[in-house]
């Protein structure tokens, strides 16, 4: 069973941080936020402006490579005249208390972060009694402690720790173990023994016996430190042992979580501030491949059923949307799209939804299951297209920072409104320019969705010849760009959220953008829409045929009726890119091979890496020549979150930021050359050092690895598509409603499912054609209420029952007769 781990959020805002009261009022210092998981940071937000209160905003998403014990969330104040941050407080949340909030908003007191009191670490340990002949002949106790091993130490300065541990008996003197260099999980395998005197009832010499009064004032104390050579020592953590626990087990041999100095006790803190938060743990336990089956195939053949209301994953759909709304949605839609099904699906349900659309300008305007599959698939392969169009404007807003605020409640004092309309009118030209030129970077299964919408519409309101321009339009503007320059950092084109001020231009580009591109109509009449004079003066400006020209010639060339054609050549995109550590591959043969900090970048064709970012590249490896991508062992460099790229030539060793990290950069890279001819069975996991192999000592560097290379779950790495884990969770939706799925069982009786042993099985499938869809429309829209209405019930699965074998029905009348007959003998109508 592969165990995935997958945690998002939100760090929403702080208020009244720092003391109560006192100069240390953080009103001069800017503030930031990390996430931890245990003590390594694995996330940091931008530094926020000076204030008490400050407005974070900003989401987080990434998936967890490892076990864990505590998810904390840090303030730290920035100041100019100290060197390093000042932590103002901490929230810490154990996993197994995350399902307490899990998807709501709370607010959290900050808790004092204190050095002694960081302590995420296990310890193991041995315990046992001996008896001891002295040399006078005396028989005493001898308490025996081995030391045999820690796991998870921190990293200290960004070094794995030189830990050691000190072993104290109440009363008794202080006793150490050796310093372990370089290392999180050291072995020291140490004994250390204790003479405790014997009880004066003591007689028995085969067994071991201690008194209740004298067990009660043993304990052993056992500390842990990283050895700070010239610096002050580090605490590690302690852990306090009675030796009671003896009473029942001759030999005790245990883990333990180390705890804080004392235990943590503290007197009460300052009041240090709040913190709001959004936390969502998903933990998807992933069984192999063959047990999702036949729920997968179920599902994948969605699409093919008449009417699509009846399908498995319409009626997902149906069950979950008041739980989760539409959110169970997101991975059917993924696994259609890997399978290729999903474009007769969305045209499907595209359909039904038009069917009950009775005025052409609300044209997929609400939040349906059509619009939210048809949103998902955008933002899953519209995110390279985002990216092309978008993401160089938006840098240049960013960066240039102009003031556009038109709004005259709004303006700060020495604000020219003028000036503003105009650096909001240049801002709002570009994107808009960037927008109506980018068709030809438009994925191709959006033009395919966009050609089906626009074909139904026009089938649908064949009176109305713009309803077709506005099908599209309130998908790719008002859906898709629009949101995009609202929300950047959600859609990877920034990587914090923008401050107050830029998120103000960003809203005012949107707004404009949206009403430009909801011209379905493409007439001028759409300066009615806006509410404030302030933007029916400012949207003037672009009131011109060449702008509706514009949208009109965008609209039909990404909806065409000509199919995109690949050119043989695949286009390059990023698929990841960041600051890591490198470590010298020897290519010269005078020079110390030592680490340095490397700009590392990932695309579908090559792996290369820069000493800064946007630097010409220092190195190219083309991802066919890459044979393997794993994990290296800690002991190989001393150093964590290591891994190595496999070539032809020497491995290239990487050390990334965090576990978060080093997991991301090992499954883009394997995914990207999974493929690949002449792809490793067999690796090393360690270095070749000092003329032999670490992990197998052998001699000579060509020798086969020694260790089985890791299994590459097969994915689309450009949508980052596991099809299992989509199917895990599907499954998890139908069972966590599924009293709700026997309720509509009930009515429907179409298609009857059982959950049974970790699977879903389709036990009988009745033909799901237009007349048994006509009965229950009608059953539950007139028939019902009418029996209702004469005190009647109606057993709908006898009466489906009866007419499940009947291959069509000349009229409505015929089902009603049918169903009259059958409860005649109950009542009178």
């Amino acid at each position: 069973v592969m165990v995935r781990c997958l945690r998002r959020g939100s760090l929403c805002e702080a208020k009244n941080l720092g003391p109560s009261s006192g100069p240390n009022r953080l009103r001069d210092l800017c503030t930031f936020c990390t996430i931890s998981l245990d003590q390594e940071e694995v996330y940091r937000t931008k530094v926020y402006e000076k204030s008490v209160s400050p407005f974070y905003g900003e989401d987080f998403y990434f998936e967890i490579p490892r076990p864990f014990q505590c998810l904390s969330f840090y303030v730290y104040a920035k100041s100019m005249f100290q060197i390093r941050d000042l932590p103002v407080g901490k929230v810490a949340i154990r996993k197994e208390d995350l399902y307490k909030y899990c998807g709501k908003e709370n607010w959290f007191q900050l808790q004092p972060v204190d050095p002694h009191s960081e302590v995420q670490v296990s310890e193991r340990l041995e315990m046992k009694l001996n008896e001891l002949i002295t040399e006078n002949g005396s028989i005493c106790q001898q308490l025996v402690v081995q030391i045999i091993a820690c796991q998870g130490l921190p990293l200290i300065s960004g070094q794995n720790c030189d830990p050691y541990a000190t072993v104290t008996l109440v009363g008794s003197d202080q006793k150490k173990t050796k310093v372990k260099k370089k290392t999180s999980d050291p072995q020291f395998e140490e004994t250390f023994h204790f003479e405790v005197t014997r009880s004066s009832s003591y007689k028995g010499r085969s067994h071991f016996h201690v008194e209740e009064e004298d067990i009660e004032k043993l304990e052993i104390k056992v500390e842990l430190w990283n050895n700070g050579n010239l610096a002050q020592d580090v605490f590690l953590g302690e852990t306090r042992v009675s030796v009671k626990i003896l009473r029942n087990d001759h030999i005790h041999r245990a883990w333990y979580l180390l705890q804080p100095k004392g235990n943590g006790t503290k007197s009460k803190p300052d009041d240090l501030g709040s913190l709001r938060l959004k936390v969502t743990y998903t933990e998807d336990n992933v069984l192999p491949s063959a047990c999702y089956t036949a729920l997968r195939n179920l599902m994948l053949k969605s699409p093919d059923v008449k009417p699509i209301s009846a399908s498995a994953a319409h009626v997902l759909g149906d069950i979950c949307r008041e739980s989760v709304g539409y959110e169970a949605l997101l991975p059917v839609v993924r696994l259609l799209l890997h399978h290729n099904r999903l474009l007769l699906f969305l045209t499907s349900v595209a359909a039904l939804e038009l069917e009950n659309t009775q005025e052409a300008n609300t044209i997929f305007r609400g939040n349906s299951l059509a619009t939210r599959c048809i949103d998902d698939m955008m933002k899953i392969v519209g995110r390279s297209y985002l990216t092309v169009t978008l993401k160089p404007v938006l840098n240049e807003i960013f960066e240039s920072n102009k003031t556009c605020e038109i709004d005259p409640v709004k303006l700060k004092e020495g604000d020219n409104v003028e000036v503003n309309k105009e650096n909001l009118q240049g801002y709002v030209q570009k994107v808009f320019t960037s927008i109506t030129q980018s068709s030809s970077s438009c994925p191709p299964l959006m033009c395919d969705v966009f050609r089906s919408l626009r074909q139904l519409a026009s089938k649908h309101f064949p009176a109305d010849p713009h309803v077709q321009y506005s099908a599209v339009s309130s998908f790719i503007f008002l859906r898709f760009f629009a949101v995009a320059v609202l929300s950047p950092h959600t859609f990877q084109l920034r990587s914090h959220h923008p401050d107050p001020e830029i998120s103000r231009t960003l809203t005012l580009i949107s707004k404009t953008i949206q009403s430009l591109g909801s011209w379905g109509s493409l007439s001028k009449n759409k300066l009615s829409s806006f509410k404030e004079t302030y933007m029916y003066d400012f949207f003037k400006l672009f009131q011109e045929d060449e702008c509706i020209e514009k949208v009109k010639m965008f609209l039909d060339e990404i909806s065409s009726n000509v199919s995109k054609e690949s050119s043989g050549v695949e286009d390059s995109f990023v698929l990841k890119e960041g600051e890591v550590h490198k470590r010298a591959q020897g290519r010269k043969r005078i020079g110390k091979k030592n680490f340095k900090k490397r700009w590392l970048r990932v695309t579908n064709q090559e792996l290369s890496y820069h000493k800064q970012k946007g630097k010409e590249a220092l190195c190219v490896i083309p991802v066919k020549n890459i044979l393997s991508v794993e994990k290296l062992e800690e002991s190989a460099f001393n150093r964590k979150n290591m891994f190595q790229v496999i070539q032809s030539e020497k491995p290239l060793y990487v050390q990334a930021g965090n576990c978060v990290e080093t997991n991301s950069w090992i499954e883009v890279l394997s995914q990207v050359s999974r493929c690949n001819p002449g792809r490793l069975s067999t690796f090393h996991p360690s270095a070749y050092v000092g003329g032999s192999w670490l992990c197998c000592k052998e001699p000579n560097e060509s020798t086969p690895g020694c260790k089985p290379c890791t299994a590459t779950v097969l994915a689309n790495i450009q949508l980052d598509i596991d099809c299992d884990r989509e199917t895990e969770r599907i499954f998890s939706f139908f069972s966590s409603n599924r009293s709700r799925l026997q309720k509509m069982e009930g009515v429907y009786s179409l298609q009857q499912y059982k959950i049974k042993t970790g699977q879903m099985y389709f036990l009988n499938t009745h033909v799901c054609d237009s007349s048994v869809y006509v009965f229950i429309i009608f059953y539950q829209n007139v028939l019902s209420p009418l029996l209702k209405k004469c005190f009647l019930s109606i057993d709908v699965t006898k009466t489906y029952e009866i007419i499940a074998n009947v291959k069509s029905f000349q009229s409505i009348q015929d089902i009603s007769c049918l169903i009259f007959s059958f409860t005649q003998k109950q009542s009178t109508v």
